[in-house]
């Protein structure tokens, strides 16, 4: 395989906006539709209907103000099955199971009907491993292989503090502290024939020699980002509360990699050195109604936008690159719509039940370009269903588990399409495919 060839690489996918804490929890682009088990086992419909400390410290810090003093612990389990075409037929990913931990608390301060709260979360984040053998052009030779990796993983610490203002109005607000972790690769490694010169000044023939191209951003870079979430419940009466968030932009630091030669994917060539890009988080809004028809029986439905469109549209890398200091990957990510219906039902003094369901529209653009842009960061979901319990131990101590079963998703470009198609089947079109479940239990303590 010629060097020329192999430098060629396009990898616009690599650095598909970095994705996510421990690298793959994905529902709403790379954000999860709930923190904490109650919150997944609703759908993600919070906002209206907070019911602990995690839910509200994320979703809407006003309802921390209508709580008890208590603190919950959660741990789940995220399964994403990731595939992909990168021009050689349909792999998977070789990464599948990751841990999200969570913790919240909320306890009185600064006086009457004034509390601080918030807690410390795995919040959003994508991941993929796929590695691929190539059978070698040359007779004799090792086979090549195609290398594509991404990790994100994103933290998140929300001290918050809320004040109810009346019987009706409670609000609150979080200091959004975070710490992401980024990394990617795209590359293609190849074998060709070398060659050394030898004391008599000719030119001997010696072989295979690897050869690798493409974008190789591995070694983890950490960043650190601020931003806020403001919140408000309204009590229309004992039937009906009301819930708004705005959740301003987290700016960041920029991630930093040093790294060797690398390959832009409009073929331009970088020196070794450092590389650097902003990867910031998006502002969002959501609004919420809970309503309880009966004591028993809560149905909260809730509206989001995620501005996606701001923070990864492209993605631009500076460094030593040819001619420039900064190379523009267009991962073409737009603004996202998403709905959640949540419901529970209290069975008897120390059981309640609920069930959700999340829809939300797809970030990444059904065309060619945008899906060959994203394979490594395939945030292409979009229907899950939940369930979920919890049970009052007495003493203070509540149990909550939750599921939750994000169904596949397949999105495929034009033959041709596939980041290696010119290497592999010239055909093969590009096509990212996704399908989650996460499995969690919470322990909770009232004081």
């Amino acid at each position: 395989m010629k060097k020329t060839k192999i430098l060629g690489y396009a990898v616009a996918a690599a650095i598909a906006a970095a994705g996510f804490s421990s690298n793959a929890f994905a529902t709403n682009g790379y954000q999860l539709i709930g923190v904490g088990q109650y919150a997944v086992g609703m759908g993600g419909a919070v906002v209206a209907a907070p019911d602990d400390p995690l839910s509200a410290a994320i979703s809407n810090p006003a309802g921390l103000a209508l709580m008890r003093p208590q603190a919950a612990f959660s741990a789940e389990i995220f399964n994403p099955t990731r595939k992909t075409n990168m021009g050689f037929g349909e792999i998977g990913s070789h990464s599948n199971v990751y841990g999200i931990p969570a913790i919240g608390w909320v306890a009185p301060a600064f006086g009457d009907g004034i509390v601080f709260g918030g807690g410390v979360y795995g919040t959003s984040g994508l991941g993929v491993n796929y590695l691929q053998q190539v059978p070698s052009q040359i007779p004799g030779y090792p086979n090549s292989y195609a290398q594509a990796y991404s990790s994100i993983t994103f933290i998140q610490m929300a001290p918050s503090i809320a004040m109810k203002v009346n019987s009706h109005l409670a609000v609150g607000a979080s200091l959004n502290i975070a710490a992401e972790q980024g990394s990617f690769q795209q590359t293609m490694t190849g074998y060709a024939p070398g060659s050394v010169m030898t004391p008599n000044g000719q030119m001997s023939p010696i072989g295979p020699i690897a050869q690798t191209g493409g974008l190789n951003l591995s070694t983890p870079s950490w960043a650190y980002g601020v931003g806020v979430t403001i919140g408000a419940l309204y009590k229309v009466n004992d039937m009906v509360t009301l819930g708004a968030t705005y959740k301003s932009p987290m700016i960041f630091t920029p991630l930093t990699f040093q790294a060797g030669a690398q390959t832009a994917p409009n073929r331009t060539p970088g020196s070794p050195g450092q590389y650097s890009g902003h990867l910031n988080y998006p502002q969002q809004v959501a609004l919420g109604i809970a309503i309880r028809p009966i004591r028993q029986w809560l149905i909260s439905v809730e509206g989001q936008w995620i501005n996606w469109h701001n923070t990864l549209n492209t993605f631009n890398i500076y460094g030593p690159w040819q001619g420039t200091n900064v190379e523009a990957l267009p991962l073409n990510w737009r603004n996202q719509w998403v709905a959640n219906f949540g419901t529970q039902y209290d069975v008897n003094d120390w059981l309640q039940v609920r069930a959700g369901y999340a829809w939300g529209s797809n970030p990444v653009p059904n065309n060619s370009n945008a899906i060959a842009a994203n394979t490594i960061f395939p945030a292409v979901v979009q229907n899950a269903i939940t369930f979920g319990a919890t049970q009052k131990l007495g003493m203070g101590w509540k149990l909550t588990e939750a599921y939750m079963h994000e169904f596949a998703n397949t999105m495929t470009g034009a033959p041709g399409s596939a980041p290696f198609a010119y290497y592999g089947d010239q055909q093969a079109a590009a096509s990212s495919t996704l399908a989650e479940n996460s499995y969690g239990v919470q322990v909770g303590y009232d004081f």
